[in-house]
Formats: C-alpha cells, structure tokens, sequence
C-alpha cells in the first residue's frame, strides 16, 4: 500500500508540473501489453500503474487493460514488430530480444559495461535518443521509456573467489553479450532456458549461471547454488513503447499525461531494481534484512579491486570489439558519442 501511495504521489506531482488536470482529459481506453507476468516489475509495477493509478488520477477518464506478453502466446521477439505493425498499441519488451535484430539493441547492456545501477541508468538516459529515432523512423514506434530488471550476476554451484575462477567453468548465459564475457574469461558457454537451470546446476550440467539476483531467489537457485557474486554484469533494460499511429490518434492531453506517467513509472522501476538487487543478495544468502520468510544459505562473494579490474578489462578488451565488429559504423559512431563519452570507453571496428 505504501509503495502505492508514494508512486500516486510523485506521479500527480509530476502531472501537476505539466499542468494537466483530469477534467481535460476525454475518456480514453488503451490496450497495453506489458513484460512477463510471473516477474515482479509487471506485477508491482506495471499491471498497478495501468489498472489503478492511470485511471486513479486520470479520474476514470483514462483507462487500460494489460496483460503480459507470454499470456498472450507470444515469445518476446515479435513485440517490436508487432508495434510496428500497429498490431500490439503499447507495449514493454526486453531489449535483449531484439539483439539478433540488430545489434544496437545490445549498445546499453554490454556485459560489464555498468557495474552498479546508477551507471547502468547514466549509460541508459545517453543512448535512449538514440532508439528514438531509431524505432521512430525504421519502425513507426514511439519509445516512452526504458526501465530495468535487477542486476544479472552469476550463482555457481561451484566454489568461486572472484571472476577470475570462471575459468573452465560452464556458465548459462542468457545473451550473446553475457557468452562472449564469460568466454573471454576461459569459462564456457551454456544457452539453455532460464526453467531448465535448476535441474542443470543440481546435476552439475552447468557450474554456473546468470540471472537476476531476485528472479534467482524467487526461482529457489538458493537450493542448488552455493556462491553468489555480488557484480552486476548486465541489467536487462526493457523499453516502453507505442505504435506512432496509435499515439497521434490519442487526444494530445492524453499523450502528455501518458508521457509523464510512464516517465514516473520508469523512474519507480529502476529505484525497485535497485531495492531488488540488494534483497536478491540478502535473501539468497540468509541475511537479516532479507524482507521475505524463506532465506537462502548462499555464500556472498564481494568483489575485489582485482574483480572490478578484470571486469573493465575484459569488457574493453573482448565485449566492446566483439560488439563493434557486428554493430554498423553508424552504430559504434553513436555509441562512442554517448556511451562512450559518460563512461569513457571507446568502442572500435
């Protein structure tokens, strides 16, 4: 409830700052599919923001109804296309999805480009111009925002000190990005479905693997892990977004308060993940300040200074030309010019 009230808040702050009132605003029905259903983002965040607190302070006028992508019997690959299409209205979409796509779609998650949540939203607001105007003119697709999952760190069922001992080790990555890291530190590769991990870490099949430090927990990795590394490696940003058509359709009182509203939600999501990560190492690991019943007896490793080292390293060194070689020089242009420049690291062909 308190969560709740304080989000109405800062966003009816903000509506007030943009000076749109209720009694503007026509009645207003939109069809919104959100991310994936079984994760907190969506059922803490998006599913109450488009439910209650749009028609809440819209006072009826404006109302939605969502549901997440995989309850709709779609994969996540698609939703780019099928907002461009105008098939979906609004919709959220993990950027990842889209990297075979594109490349670009990998520029503000490289694995370990943002060792902590304020770099990844730093590395996130210098290229979100860049994919609005590159969905705006190759997909007629609106960005509203970009928000993201907790950070994506690595449970082993393997005692590990620090990256360096991923060597040799079998690591499921989720990404291109996130295999290529874990190759260039001498591990090895897994791809396999996130509900295949437990039963892969239980038989040894993997020694490793990376998720979100709370979506871990939640999935109970805490059974069949023994370490856990407290170092982001990559945070699985997801964009908000409208077909063009459908946006320039709405009436444009609405499009202001939907802009600002989702800018709120935006902003509420990325402080959750922040919370989220640190209750991810807290509950996986049986501390104190875990705020849910069932505690896991994971042992915290902290970085080093050597891990963090590494962790630039590698990312320079492997990660970044990896990622330039397959992205076009457009791309690696926009990237140096953003990026690049807030975190002074150059990326080459």
């Amino acid at each position: 409830m308190k969560k709740s009230f304080v989000f109405a808040a800062a966003l009816a702050a903000s509506l007030s700052a943009g000076a749109v009132h209720a009694q503007d605003l026509p009645k207003t029905h939109l069809k919104v599919v959100g991310g994936l259903s079984n994760l907190t983002a969506y059922n803490d965040y998006e599913k109450p923001f488009w439910t209650k607190t749009i028609p809440e302070l819209s006072k009826g006028q404006v109302t939605a109804d969502v549901k997440g992508f995989n309850e709709m019997g779609l994969k996540g690959p698609e939703l780019l296309r099928l907002m461009s299409q105008g098939v979906i209205e609004f919709g959220t979409a993990t950027l990842s999805y889209f990297a075979s796509d594109n490349p670009i779609n990998e520029a503000i998650d490289l694995a370990g480009l943002a060792p902590d949540v304020q770099t990844a939203r730093a590395v996130t607001n210098a290229f979100e111009p860049v994919y609005a105007k590159l969905y705006g003119e190759g997909n007629n697709v609106k960005l509203l925002g970009i928000s993201t999952y907790p950070a994506q760190v690595l449970f082993c069922n393997a005692e590990i000190k620090g990256l360096a001992d991923l060597k040799g080790k079998k690591v499921r990555t989720s990404s291109r990005t996130t295999a290529e890291f874990v190759e260039a530190l001498g591990g090895t590769s897994v791809t396999m479905a996130f509900g295949e991990v437990v039963p892969a870490l239980q038989n040894k099949v993997v020694d490793c693997a990376i998720t979100g430090s709370l979506s871990g927990y939640s999935a109970k990795w805490y059974e069949v892990s023994t370490h856990l590394v407290a170092l982001p490696i990559n945070w699985n940003q997801q964009i908000h977004a409208v077909n063009q058509k459908a946006w320039d359709k709405l009436d444009p009182a609405v499009r202001t308060f939907l802009q600002a509203s989702v800018k709120s939600l935006v902003d509420n999501i990325w402080d959750a993940a922040a919370r989220q990560t640190q209750e991810g190492y807290d509950c996986n690991t049986g501390a104190a300040a875990c705020p849910f019943p069932v505690k896991g007896k994971m042992l915290l490793v902290q970085p080093s200074e050597a891990d963090h080292a590494l962790l630039k390293k590698v990312t320079q060194e492997a990660v970044l030309p990896k990622w330039a070689a397959r992205c076009s020089a457009q791309c690696v242009k926009d990237f140096n010019a953003t990026i690049g420049k807030t975190l002074g690291v150059t990326a080459s062909k």
